[in-house]
């Protein structure tokens, strides 16, 4: 049975979502506590009663940004996995979903918190960059695992570093984005991530 959230949740919720909009609009440093505060319509102390300071707003952001992914990759690769046994298929498959996803965006993606942090990473604490790193390697290992399962059973065309082809997924992407932007061309990002799926299938496949 699900729990209704409390008035304190829908307020934190929406602190974050404004503020993410922001950053991923114009930045961190260009973000003020100030324009979450008059966006979100609550008063200052309202907002001290939720985050500390910035580098709190920061750090719980970065926390949702990072779950929301985690969730969005295990949905789209675990049905890639459902439809077939075959690691190559099933990666395959969840690349092509993973394209589907980014190119249904109305806007294109809105950016990466990740890629803001460390573009403006002076304006953080110790904490908030360790979860930046901890993440970019957490996503890296969730394409190891995967990549390697492939290689177990098709061995590359060419030799390959699987570490370097598990982090090329996380480059595409931010890649993706930034060229996306630069073009205003949202239909970069997953003509990028199929890309990486032909030279996957290219690499492994027989």
């Amino acid at each position: 049975m699900f729990r209704k959230a409390t008035k304190g949740q829908e307020t934190r919720e929406r602190l974050l979502a404004i503020a993410e909009a922001a950053v991923l609009t114009k930045g961190f440093a260009a973000t003020s506590i100030e324009e979450v505060i008059a966006e979100a319509g609550i008063t200052k102390s309202g907002f001290f009663y939720h985050f500390g300071d910035k580098n709190a707003l920061a750090h719980e952001m970065l926390q949702r940004y990072v779950a929301a992914n985690d969730d969005l990759f295990e949905q789209l690769f675990g049905r890639g996995a459902e439809l077939s046994d075959d690691p190559l298929q099933g990666f395959l498959i969840g690349l092509k979903l993973l394209a589907e996803t980014m190119a249904d965006l109305p806007n294109g993606h809105p950016g990466c918190l990740i890629a803001s942090v460390c573009y403006q990473e002076r304006l953080f604490d110790h904490t908030v960059r360790q979860l930046t790193a901890e993440s970019v390697r957490k996503w890296n290992t969730f394409f190891r695992e995967r990549i390697e399962a492939i290689a177990a059973a098709y061995p590359p065309a060419e030799p390959v570093d699987l570490d370097q082809l598990a982090g090329m997924m996380s480059c595409i992407v931010d890649g993706g984005i930034i060229m996306s932007k630069a073009l205003d061309d949202p239909g970069i990002l997953p003509q990028q991530v199929l890309l990486f799926r032909s030279y996957i299938k290219l690499l492994f496949q027989r």
